[in-house]
């Protein structure tokens, strides 16, 4: 039986200071991976946060204020924006993105003319399910690489950071930070365990010398405008196509998704109230927009689906106030420098719950919508996804150009097209 929210979606905490503190932990819940997103595709960090806010307020807007939701850089377009940047330049990956946010406005307005009844057959919780779970362990060894446990990457950061026995220590301290407040706390504190532990773990790094407080802030203003790239002023370059359109559908099958699982969390059916057509089109909205000024895709974030999971804090007041907050670290430079200083290991430690969490709301789909693992059907399609998926599978069209299917894309082709064709008279 769900337990009911603390403060409901349209309500507001009692207090300011209660709102600014829950806004804030949303914050930091998102902006590992959203600052993440930009330092390894080569995009401004400044821009994905300005984007991710307004994205966040955008959404908001189109679903009026009925949907707890934050919209963070997405983790599925991160291996297309490298590959067209190094290839092609950014401009193609700003165009990749934009056609990402018209495909996710056509979705959303077929839905708004002929109903969603046609999605739901392309993506049954069956291929949803799956696919959720490959997105949050397909991030695991970032986490896992940022915490420092992980000695033997070929990530050479992510090596570096397992050579010293300061950095799992860091991330263990976070990470039982979280653990500690979200069990034991009481009142307000045990809604807020992932700002605690980060400012926990930041304390610890300090203590440490992880943490150098007198370089920090160096070459950072008070105000300091992010390097955007507006439309208009970079050419259109179609060539990297063919790496975005396909995980749209990835992305869209993740937002169907989590609004599944925020609605199982909060009591309410979001997929008919405001209804994908509504959501989705914010989704979109919000991803063209941000490739439009420079930025990375938009998409709702797992890791504040678990932030509301877990504080059982769903007001959309809140992520409202967390959106104004990451526009303003955009162009706060002091802010922006504590965040750049705040370590990998403080971040690791803390996504591996968050990450975990992604993963686990996949089976919650599939528990939650019945789907039936001792029927041979969907145990293929699940067992296919997950092997296609994980196993890092790819099939490269044309390796001058970086354009082909990777094993997140793959796995959602591979899983629809099963779904489509495996006969549904198969018995257990």
């Amino acid at each position: 039986m769900e337990e009911k929210l603390i403060i409901g979606i349209q309500e507001k905490p009692s207090s300011i200071i209660k709102w600014v503190v829950l806004s804030l932990q949303h914050v930091f819940a998102m902006f590992g991976a959203t600052v993440l997103v930009p330092i390894l595709t080569g995009l401004d960090i400044g821009v994905a946060l300005v984007a991710s806010g307004v994205g966040t307020l955008i959404y908001i807007a189109c679903t009026k204020g009925k949907v707890p939701v934050y919209l963070g850089s997405s983790f599925a377009y991160i291996g297309a924006i490298s590959v067209a940047g190094a290839t092609n330049g950014f401009s193609s990956a700003y165009v990749g993105l934009m056609l990402v946010g018209i495909i996710y406005v056509v979705v959303a307005t077929t839905i708004r003319f002929t109903g969603s009844e046609w999605l739901k057959k392309l993506l049954p919780p069956v291929v949803i399910g799956p696919m959720i779970i490959i997105i949050g362990l397909s991030l695991a060894p970032v986490a896992i690489g940022q915490a420092g446990l992980a000695p033997n990457s070929n990530d050479s950061y992510f090596a570096f950071l397992a050579t010293s026995w300061k950095n799992p220590l860091i991330a263990f301290i976070t990470f039982a930070s979280v653990v500690f407040v979200a069990l034991k706390g009481k009142g307000f504190y045990r809604i807020v365990p992932f700002l605690i532990a980060v400012f926990v773990g930041y304390v610890a790094a300090v203590i440490l010398g992880v943490v150098d407080m007198s370089v920090a802030f160096d070459g950072y203003s008070f105000l300091q405008v992010p390097n955007f790239t507006f439309l208009g002023t970079y050419s259109f370059d179609f060539s990297a196509i063919l790496m975005f359109v396909p995980i749209a559908f990835v992305t869209i099958a993740e937002h169907i998704g989590d609004h599944t699982v925020l609605g199982e969390v909060t009591g309410k059916d979001f997929i008919s109230d405001p209804g994908l057509k509504n959501t989705i089109m914010g989704d979109g909205i919000a991803t063209f927009v941000s490739a439009a000024i420079g930025g990375p895709a938009n998409t709702t974030y797992g890791e504040n689906t678990g932030v509301v999971a877990m504080t059982r804090v769903g007001s959309v007041y809140v992520t409202g106030l967390a959106a104004i907050f990451a526009i303003c670290l955009g162009f706060f430079g002091f802010i922006q420098a504590f965040i750049g200083s705040i370590p990998s290991a403080v971040i690791g430690g803390m996504t591996i719950i968050l990450y975990g969490l992604i993963a686990g709301n996949g089976v919650k789909v599939l528990i939650k919508s019945k789907v039936n693992l001792y029927n041979m059907r969907n145990l293929i399609i699940v067992s296919a996804m997950l092997v296609i998926g994980i196993g890092g599978a790819e099939i490269v069209f044309d390796a001058s150009a970086g354009s082909g299917l990777t094993g997140m894309s793959l796995a959602a082709i591979s899983g629809i097209v099963l779904n489509l064709i495996l006969p549904k008279t198969i018995v257990e």
